[in-house]
């Protein structure tokens, strides 16, 4: 899941007078009036030019779309209910976190107040959503939600990151783990996670330092481990382009984004990762992860290089250990196999930066969002440049 250095749909003035910063702590994200929200927001994005259409063949069903505010992850719940989250990265969003329901439509969860952030809750980071990046369903059927706590990627929140469970059968938080500065400093950016429901830790990617973040579950200790590892950080050499166009920022420079997606194998064995601006896939042994006896000069001794795949976004893994990959620069899902060979599952301009994965809990369906994080204003000299909903498509899987 990307982390994004973005600010969109505001005029520059606005943008460049501290405005955003001011608002993403000023203002609310939710209401208590205010349950639901629609899908169809009024379209902001400065210059716009004939969305991608679906080719005739594709696979990928619409799930729901939402033209504002921007959204990254989704999860899908074995029973079906499919949530998604929407950082608050130059927005205010009403839900960052939701349910969306099979209408379409969404519902700040598991309640409003988790959805408020502003200056009257200021005190209180590790009760409301500040801005979270990742929502993810364990194979128990738990829901986690990872939250870096840096609206607008501008630093952290102190006390503000952190990893939190909820149980779906009563929407209500079950464990919150705060997340110390120690680990997520205050240029960190928690950016993805999964959970060993087996050995109960979490692994995550920390994309602002570049490292792993791993979390023992039953005492709530976090590590930060492997920080500024070459394997952890985003080659600005690759010339890696998005709609045939280069990363390139307005003052010049090349795009860098560093760990970012990640996956875990069927056996909880092994944990996969890469940057997203690099060509290179890494593992290693979840066991050398859980182990605080090993430096970090140990640990870089046990990653392996998997070689070559696709620059990508985020990752998972099938029943199968089939590795999935987002790959933003074709417009297109890729498929790692066992043996190594990378294959197209899917090809659909609609596809604009693939970013999350989820599956079904039968395994058979493969859900994707679109972030569109190639057309907003940091990558296009100021001017967003979205030109269609973001998605949540599914597809059936063979």
């Amino acid at each position: 899941m990307t982390f994004p250095f973005i600010s969109r749909n505001l005029p520059a003035t606005l943008r460049n007078s501290g405005f955003v910063a001011t608002v993403l702590l000023a203002q609310a994200c939710n209401s208590p009036s205010s349950q639901t929200a629609s899908t169809s927001e009024t379209p902001t994005d400065s210059t716009r030019t004939a969305a991608p259409v679906a080719p005739a063949n594709s696979p990928l069903q619409v799930v729901a779309q939402f033209r504002e505010p921007q959204m990254v992850g989704v999860a899908v719940l074995p029973d079906g209910r499919v949530f998604a989250d929407f950082p608050r990265w130059d927005n205010n969003p009403v839900n960052p976190v939701a349910e969306v329901m099979p209408d379409g439509s969404v519902k700040g969860y598991p309640d409003a107040n988790w959805c408020v952030w502003n200056e009257t809750v200021k005190n209180e980071p590790q009760k409301h959503w500040i801005c979270p990046q990742s929502v993810h369903a364990d194979k128990t059927g738990m829901l986690w939600v990872l939250d870096p706590a840096s609206p607008g990627i501008k630093g952290t929140v102190p006390g503000g990151p952190k990893l939190v469970k909820i149980d779906p059968k009563t929407d209500k938080v079950v464990q919150n783990i705060s997340i110390p500065e120690s680990v997520a400093a205050r240029k960190s950016y928690l950016n993805d996670v999964r959970i060993d429901t087996q050995n109960q830790y979490a692994y995550i990617t920390e994309s602002g330092v570049g490292s792993l973040v791993v979390v023992d579950l039953k005492s709530g200790k976090a590590r930060k481990l492997l920080a500024g590892h070459s394997s952890m950080m985003g080659d600005t050499t690759l010339n890696i382009k998005a709609d045939g166009k280069e990363l390139i920022d307005a003052t010049g420079k090349r795009a860098q984004f560093n760990a970012d997606g990640i996956a875990l194998s069927q056996d909880m064995q092994y944990l996969y990762w890469k940057p997203l601006t690099s060509y290179t896939l890494f593992r290693i042994k979840t066991e050398a992860l859980r182990n605080p006896a090993l430096s970090d000069t140990q640990l870089a001794q046990q990653i392996e290089d998997l070689g070559k795949v696709p620059a990508s976004d985020g990752m998972e893994i099938d029943a199968d250990n089939n590795l999935y990959l987002s790959a933003f620069e074709d417009h297109s899902i890729k498929r790692r196999t066992r043996a190594g060979k990378i294959e197209t599952v899917v090809q659909d301009p609609r596809l604009e930066w693939p970013d999350t994965f989820a599956f079904s809990g039968d395994g058979k369906t493969l859900y994707v969002t679109t972030s569109a994080i190639h057309k907003t204003p940091t990558w296009n000299k100021g001017l967003g440049k979205q030109d269609q909903p973001y998605y949540i498509f599914k597809m059936a899987l063979k």
